[in-house]
């Protein structure tokens, strides 16, 4: 515990797609921040990724060199820090057990988060390769619990900067479109849409707050909760202009989720679950096991999906 108060904050994957916003959130909060790399990494960095670890650096992270396959590197890093979060890929969420094995061996961390910064995989209906990738987060759940971690699980739902630019079109466009649009389903079920930003600054906010201990933070900022048919009314409001619509049948969503490659078809079937059978959105969070970020730090001033889709006008 630093003298701030605030819990000192390790990130693994922090130069991932979510991870690198964590770490950024974390240090700008306050929080004293190491970043897990391994140190070939570190040295041989691309010129992206040099620039990515000079910023951290700059905003006074520390960088601590081990590897999630490396048990004694896990452990030394692990007792000089009290909050450990993992922001791994896809591929690496069964390692995470060696994560939890060096928490309990190191003894003080005081809470973990594990990579999971989507859908509730508790309570979704997903079809493969979806259910797999949900599975393998779900089997980390378990275990977790079982070994009686301190921990925060966050359901940050869709990550806005990836989904919205296209409007979720396929192909994921940079801009969202001007004449067609393609819609999943009916379009009625409502999701969750949050900026990367966003989803880093309510992450820490929870480090040191004991309503989320051992629970689901959900975010569902209330402005960026919509159904495919109202996203593209609003922008269809924004460029005064309606689009051709074409509605594509959970028949034939299935058909092409069996048909593409990898990762396509994950895509795919992560958005099926969300806009076709409602996974964001169709369960209330229970007190006995969930708590919702905007209620729980009304100060945020989270980006709108409105104001988000201005940028594109």
């Amino acid at each position: 515990m630093a003298a701030t108060g605030k819990s000192s904050v390790l990130v693994i994957g922090g130069t991932g797609y979510i991870g690198k916003f964590i770490v950024l959130a974390s240090a700008k909060a306050g929080n004293p921040t190491f970043l897990l790399i391994r140190k070939s990494s570190a040295e041989s960095a691309g010129p992206e990724r040099a620039a990515l670890l000079q910023n951290f650096k700059d905003a006074g992270v520390t960088f601590l060199y081990g590897d999630l396959l490396d048990h004694e590197s896990l452990v030394s890093a692990f007792k000089q820090v009290d909050v450990v979060i993992s922001a791994v890929g896809t591929p690496q969420l069964p390692e995470q057990t060696r994560i939890v094995a060096a928490i309990k061996e190191a003894g003080n961390v005081k809470r973990f988060f594990p990579s999971e910064f989507g859908n509730d995989v508790d309570r979704v209906h997903a079809e493969e390769p979806a259910k797999s990738a949900f599975q393998a987060k779900i089997d980390i759940r378990r275990l977790v619990e079982s070994e009686g971690i301190p921990h925060t699980i966050v359901s940050s739902n869709f990550f806005g900067a990836y989904f919205l630019p296209s409007l979720t079109q396929p192909d994921f466009p940079s801009s969202p479109p001007r004449d067609k649009v393609i819609i999943l389903g009916d379009g009625n079920p409502k999701a969750i849409f949050v900026l990367e930003e966003d989803i880093a600054t309510y992450t820490i906010r929870a480090v040191d707050d004991p309503r989320t201990l051992n629970k689901i933070l959900y975010l569902r900022p209330p402005a960026n909760i919509l159904s495919f048919n109202e996203l593209v009314t609003l922008w269809e409001g924004k460029i005064g202009k309606t689009l051709e619509k074409t509605f594509v049948p959970e028949e034939e969503i299935l058909k092409n989720i069996k048909e593409l490659p990898f990762p396509a078809n994950l895509v795919l079937a992560i958005t099926h679950s969300v806009f076709v059978r409602g996974d964001h959105t169709n369960f209330d969070i229970e007190p006995s096991f969930g708590v919702e970020a905007s209620e729980l730090y009304p100060d945020v001033k989270y980006t709108t999906v409105s104001d988000f889709l201005n940028r594109f006008v």
